[in-house]
């Protein structure tokens, strides 16, 4: 055996190089699908799904998708973008880092975590501004990283808009007036999490409430702490995981008229408020007097 090994060395050191070249590249996909497997199921288990839930949103057998899990079979390309879009995890990353070493908001650092985000041009070249329909603002979860998606929606410019990519929300309910539903926000992209400013507002597009419209109040371990404008709501926290994308106010596109009278609606939702926090108040003073 070592002398026919030692005969190609010396007749055919080309097929030796070819294979050993052939070996590696065999070695390289089975460590990159390895960490693969390693990285959904970590993925999957951070969020406490089963594997039933994850192949259901990506739309295959719960059989097929634990084979990706097991490294017993890769997925197709289209199929990868499915599953890094599901994660928000850069395909890079999900099969060359095992981000089980990193915190996730370590990992949102990391210069190869980019989700491509496509951009429509007009016929110039110039950048325009997108709007997402109010009726179907939640398929935009679906389609924000699709060229073809984001090439089917209304466009339109504004000079005074320059430096940056711009996109325009729709506005839902009254947490954050002026905006109720009708009108819009047009948001200046944000790399991440990071780049956030405290008491700046932003739309946050994330995998459990679609878009939502907040102020950013600060940073935690794990997530960021949010609120409305309108106090009748309560602030509250979005993990890091769940957020896809984040754009800064930059300007706001109004329909209809703010009438004066609409903001009687809030100063009478403060009142409930108030009286809400007094009954608690209340409520817990009985309580402590009934215990002594």
């Amino acid at each position: 055996m070592i002398s026919q090994i030692f005969l190609y060395l010396v007749v055919k050191p080309g097929w030796v190089i070819g294979n050993a070249y052939k070996f590696c590249i065999f070695a390289y996909i089975l460590l990159s699908m390895s960490i693969f497997s390693n990285n959904i199921r970590f993925l999957r288990a951070r969020r406490k799904l089963s594997q039933q839930n994850v192949a259901d949103e990506l739309m295959i057998s719960r059989v097929r998708y634990s084979k990706y899990e097991n490294g017993i079979s890769e997925p197709p390309i289209e199929l990868l973008v499915k599953i890094s879009k599901y994660f928000h995890v850069s395909i890079d990353l999900m099969l060359s880092v095992d981000i089980q070493k990193y915190p996730m908001d370590d990992m949102l650092k990391l210069p190869d975590n980019r989700i491509v985000l496509p951009v429509a041009v007009d016929t110039h070249g110039n950048d325009t501004i997108e709007i997402i329909p109010q009726k179907a603002s939640m398929g935009y979860l679906e389609g924000y990283s699709d060229v073809d998606y984001i090439e089917s929606l209304q466009r339109i410019a504004l000079p005074f808009l320059t430096n940056g990519k711009y996109r325009a929300f729709p506005a839902d309910g009254d947490s954050m007036p002026p905006f109720r539903s009708g009108s819009y926000i047009v948001g200046k992209y944000v790399e991440g999490i990071n780049d956030l400013k405290q008491g700046k507002t932003y739309v946050f597009v994330t995998l459990n409430d679609g878009i939502t419209y907040k102020r950013f109040k600060e940073r935690k371990e794990n997530a960021i702490c949010v609120s409305a404008d309108n106090s009748f709501y309560e602030p509250y926290e979005i993990p890091f995981e769940e957020v896809v994308e984040i754009w800064q106010y930059a300007s706001g596109i109004f329909p209809e008229d703010f009438e004066p009278g609409d903001y009687e609606s809030y100063n009478f939702k403060e009142m409930f408020r108030e009286l809400r926090q007094d009954i608690r108040d209340l409520d817990k003073k009985v309580s402590g007097r009934r215990r002594k």
